[in-house]
């Protein structure tokens, strides 16, 4: 073979997350992944960003595919790293996130000399890790031949691509250096595309329904964004004239500034009007929506299947018919082209249309409330502000706010794991660049339980601004159940900065119990070009009234008695 022609595993891998678009990827060492970075390191055109432990890593290329629209990358030792990172890989499956899981492994003939080795589980039996991730990924593989690795890594990372959930790749510590064939040219395909016929079949009934209903509306679900089908959605409400709710976890996935923008359909805690317009439409097109306990209140949604035209990512249900192999970005994009305009559903909600918020001011040296701290983030949003809403009551403030054009905002709805906002927060705002700025609202008992992740922040020169609300426990889980295990030992949060930043780093921390203080806080951070954490003193059961509603019928469903 020629020397031309000749890689490593480890750069083979690197040069094929380089060409599909990363610019970094995240890492814990250990012994098993050791020589893999080292190869991995040979490629200058991707940064690697160590993280405090794994599961922040795998929260970091979480928040990092959502701000880059593509894939991300993290890098583990084996068995005590991967199991680490489990939690954060399973919550990117979820939410349809191609995260690409790369995991040093046991040399290749421990298992045949029949070796006890550390790190493992204390048994010869060395694919217990990739059979687990198996269930949280579309692919996993372990790599332990050179001449298989290069189809191996291809595979893996095309079916990330086309598939939007996380693969797995493990490779043996003692191949990562091993010579194989350089990366060929190629492109990895996407998601798939749709079959014609079932296409057209499925535009021209939808296009019936439509144009024969009285009042349709479009309602926009979370899986349009990672099926690229966000600027057909927008086609589609301009044409139609429809209005246009968004399920919560597509918040800022359709402009907030559009004529037809009604707000957010959550079931009985919907926006005043949206609530009300879509359950009383008589056909609502749904495109990559979830309807899970969480989206619809505790199943207290009042959409039904015969008045709905229900877009999956790959089929579409309507009443009496299902179609396979439509792919939603181009189901929309075709159907944009076929409805006729009728705006009777958006004149309807005009006329319940409730009356712009009015921005109230801060200012105040009495105890500083919710509704104050919220008011004061609404005010600091601008088009290019990113958005990260913790589990919690976070969401539901945060779903509040009003978004200017452009704006973005980012929530783990599907797999709800608190403390995924911090790791995310530093892989969104590695993934956005310098031309956003991420604003990350999290309670205590989220944030104690990822703390260490904001040192990232401070190492790579990041400029989050990050909101702790600090009431003294898990709000989200007192409102579903409350007891002894939702109160938490308070932190000095604010002076967690200088820690962190020891010295060397322009991490800024800052409290605030007062409506002054807030504003003062405030205007510190977006002068300032470091990280900033603005610890908020809020009452235990200042909360949104959304939240005591969601919580109570999220509790009603969850307590639900076993059928006999």
């Amino acid at each position: 073979m020629a020397e031309s022609a000749v890689s490593t595993i480890g750069s083979y891998l690197a040069t094929r997350l380089q060409e599909i678009g990363l610019k970094h990827y995240f890492t814990v060492p250990g012994d098993y992944n050791l020589v893999l970075l080292d190869e991995m390191l040979k490629n200058a055109e991707m940064e690697m960003v160590g993280c405090c432990n794994e599961l922040n890593a795998g929260y970091a290329a979480d928040g990092y595919a959502r701000a880059t629209g593509g894939a991300a990358a993290v890098v583990v030792t084996y068995s005590v790293g991967g199991l680490s990172l489990l939690n954060a890989v399973a919550g990117a499956y979820a939410e349809d996130l191609p995260v690409i899981v790369i995991s040093g492994g046991p040399n290749t003939n421990s298992e045949a000399e029949y070796e006890l080795l550390h790190h493992t589980i204390g048994k010869v039996d060395y694919g217990y890790q990739r059979e687990i991730f198996s269930h949280v990924t579309a692919d996993a593989v372990m790599i332990r031949h050179s001449h298989e690795a290069p189809r191996q890594i291809d595979r893996a990372i095309e079916t990330a691509l086309r598939e939007r959930k996380p693969v797995y790749l493990e490779v043996a510590c003692n191949i990562a250096s091993a010579p194989t064939s350089m990366p060929r040219p190629r492109r990895f395909e996407g998601p798939p595309t749709s079959d014609p016929l079932s296409l057209e079949a499925a535009v021209a009934h939808a296009t019936e329904l439509l144009n024969g209903a009285v009042k349709p509306v479009l309602l926009a679900g979370v899986k349009m964004r990672s099926w690229g089908a966000v600027d057909a959605f927008r086609k589609l409400a301009d044409v139609s004239g429809y209005a246009v709710g968004v399920m919560p976890n597509a918040k800022g996935l359709f402009s907030e500034a559009h004529d037809s923008y009604m707000g957010t359909y959550w079931g009985p805690v919907s926006d005043e009007g949206c609530g009300e317009t879509v359950e009383s439409s008589d056909l609502c097109l749904v495109a990559g929506g979830t309807f899970t306990d969480y989206t619809t209140c505790g199943h207290a949604a009042l959409l039904t299947p015969a008045k709905m035209i229900d877009v999956t990512p790959e089929s579409v249900r309507m009443p009496g018919a299902t179609y396979n192999r439509v792919a939603l970005p181009e189901f929309l994009e075709a159907l944009a082209g076929k409805v006729r305009a009728n705006g009777a559903s958006l004149e309807g909600y005009n006329r319940i249309r409730p009356e712009k918020k009015q921005l109230k001011a801060v200012t105040g040296a009495g105890a500083l409330t919710t509704r104050q701290l919220f008011s004061c983030v609404q005010g600091m949003l601008e088009k290019d502000s990113a958005v990260v809403a913790e589990t919690g009551d976070s969401w539901f403030n945060g779903i509040n706010l009003d978004l200017p054009d452009g704006a973005a905002f980012e929530i783990q709805m599907q797999y709800g794991s608190i403390g995924w906002s911090v790791g995310a927060t530093a892989g969104y705002a590695l993934g956005a660049g310098k031309e956003r700025r991420v604003i990350a609202l999290i309670g205590d008992g989220s944030f104690q339980l990822t703390a260490q992740e904001v040192s990232t922040m401070i190492r790579q020169e990041l400029r989050p601004i990050i909101f702790v609300i600090n009431n003294g426990g898990y709000t989200i889980e007192v409102e579903i159940h409350d007891g002894p295990y939702n109160k938490i030992k308070n932190w000095d949060y604010a002076g967690l900065m200088e820690v962190f930043s020891a010295g060397d780093g322009n991490g800024l921390g800052l409290q605030a119990a007062t409506g002054d203080e807030l504003a003062t806080a405030v205007d510190q951070a977006l002068g300032h070009e470091g990280p900033v954490l603005i610890e908020v003193m809020i009452d235990r059961d200042d909360c949104s009234k959304s939240l005591l509603e969601w919580g109570a019928r999220v509790a009603r469903n969850n307590g639900r008695a076993p059928r006999v």
